[in-house]
Order: C-alpha cells, then structure tokens, then sequence
C-alpha cells in the first residue's frame, strides 16, 4: 500500500465528475485543494442484494446513521454547519450504492467507538486506523492506506529528531493511533519522559504547534500533510511517513453482514471508478488500496 506525498496537497484546480446521463455530479466542494482532471462516470445506482444485506432496522429507515468526528482535515471537517472531507463523500456514495441515506452525526473521535457499542450509531467513519485491539470488539472495512507523520516549527528549531520523542512536547489527537504511540514510548524514557498534549480537535493540536506550546505535532501523514500546507511557513513535516495501515470504517461485531456490505459497495465503487475519483478530488490517491477486507491483519 502506498503512503500519502506532500505533493498529494499541492494546490489544483477545483474539478467535477460528470456522469453518463449528462447531469454533473458536484465533486469539488471548498476547502481543499483538488485534482484538475474530470471522469466520465455513469450513476452510481442502489443494488438490491447488497441492500438485503443491511440489518433489518437499517432496511426499514432505509438509513445508516454514521457517528464522524468532524475536526481532521481533509478527511472529515466541518464547512459551516456541515460535514465535508474524503469520509464523506466516499461513504455517501457507499450508501447510494447500498440504497440508504447515510444520516453523518457529529462526536468527539474517543466517544465514536463507544457510541457504536451502543447501538447509537449503526456504524463510524471517522479516519479510524485498523488495529489489532480495535477488531478485537468490532468490524473494520479497509478503504483507505495512511501512516503517521511529525511535523515541527519551520526550520526546526529545536533540532527534533524523528522517532525520538522522549524528553520533548508531543501534541495529538484524543484516541488516535499516534497518542496510542507516544504513551506506549513513555516506558523507554526513562526520567526523560514525553510530555503528551492530547486535545479532543485536531485543529487544538496543530496550534499547539505553531504557538510553540509543543515541539511535535503526530497524526495521520493525510492530516499532518494538510497542516503543513496550511501553514506554511510556520509549521512542516518531519521525515517521511511510518507505520501505513488502512483507515477502517467500523461497525459492531454483530453486523457482519453490514461490513460485507460495505466491502462489496466499496468494491463497486471502485470498479466504477467513483472511489479513485473521490480520493482524487481530495488529492489522496497516493492513500488508493486495491484490496478492500473486513479487518485485515
């Protein structure tokens, strides 16, 4: 699987993907930088077998309610008071392909995986790494390849080094894979120990970085990548990406129809080619996988 560049961020012209029948489909959205290139593309249409998969309460609303934490630029963030980003539009499309709404509720990112054990959510798209502990008590469909990356203060004025993070201020997002990282780093610091921020936005964690609050800041090399863009001349990336592993869409365990529903939607949609031209609106396709499994190892 690839890792994102930060040419993936490099500012282009804003596109749309015109489908067969004439009508455009309104791909480009604002607030991120996007692909020049338009695609062909037919429809994207329900199908019934794949329908009749999905649990009976989700048939019967003809609806799936996908818990998002909306904070991670580019892959989910708010534009006013709606959700936008990658997870989005790659999940809308999914639940046409499904033929349900997909109804996005807003959540703090730790309380996502909480929510969907209890039963308020149906599923959750929220740039969730698949990890070992996660499917050990739910269901993860691959759909995306990601690493983690650092980033620091322009020109590096502290002299980090990558991959040492003992004794300096690390900045992260609540429950993501790199505060899992930093803490399990703590046991080879000594006295020297990491002094871990983590902040509920990610948009907290980046500022702590560009104010000089922290030395680090760790996240998803999309998300890093993006804050470097953003910031330019403030903040960049350290090193190259590390550790990829596939974004996951989650779901409970007792869905497992659910999960081999999505998988298949997701196959669809990439033989169609509506999910290489949703990651490269958002100038992802470094992130594309060709294999889509429920918890992969």
């Amino acid at each position: 699987m690839k890792r994102p560049s930060g040419a993936a961020l490099a500012v282009s012209v804003i596109s749309t993907v015109l489908v067969a029948s004439g009508c455009a489909t309104n791909l480009s959205g604002s607030g991120l930088p996007t692909s020049s290139s338009s695609v062909n593309l037919a429809p994207i249409t329900a199908d019934q077998a794949l329908f009749a998969k999905l649990p009976a309460r989700v048939q019967s609303n003809k609806k799936l309610v996908v818990g998002t934490s909306p904070t991670y630029k580019p892959v989910e963030f708010l534009e006013g008071e709606k959700v936008s980003g990658l997870d989005i539009d790659l999940f809308d499309a999914v639940g046409e392909r499904l033929g349900v709404e997909v109804e996005w509720q807003q959540s703090q990112f730790d309380q996502i995986l909480i929510g969907i054990q209890a039963k308020k959510y149906d599923a959750g798209v929220s740039a969730f790494t698949v990890t070992p502990e996660r499917t050990k008590t739910v269901n993860m469909v691959s759909y995306l390849s990601a690493g983690s990356l650092w980033t620091v203060q322009k020109g590096n004025p502290k002299k980090v080094e990558a991959g040492k993070p003992c004794g300096l201020t690390v900045a992260v997002q609540t429950g993501v894979v790199q505060e899992m990282e930093m803490k399990a780093a703590q046991s080879k610091c000594g006295d020297n120990k990491i002094n871990l921020l983590s902040f509920s936005d990610q948009g907290e964690a980046t500022a702590a970085l560009v104010t000089g609050r922290a030395q680090v800041m760790a996240a998803d090399s999309p998300i890093a990548l993006y804050a470097a863009k953003m910031n330019e001349g403030t903040i960049e990336q350290l090193g190259e990406p590390y550790d990829a592993a596939p974004y996951g869409a989650v779901v409970r365990k007792e869905d497992a129809e659910l999960a081999d529903a999505m998988k298949d939607a997701l196959e669809d949609l990439k033989e169609s080619g509506h999910y290489d031209a949703i990651l490269a609106k958002w100038n992802q396709n470094d992130g594309a996988i060709d294999a889509f499994e429920v918890n992969p190892s």
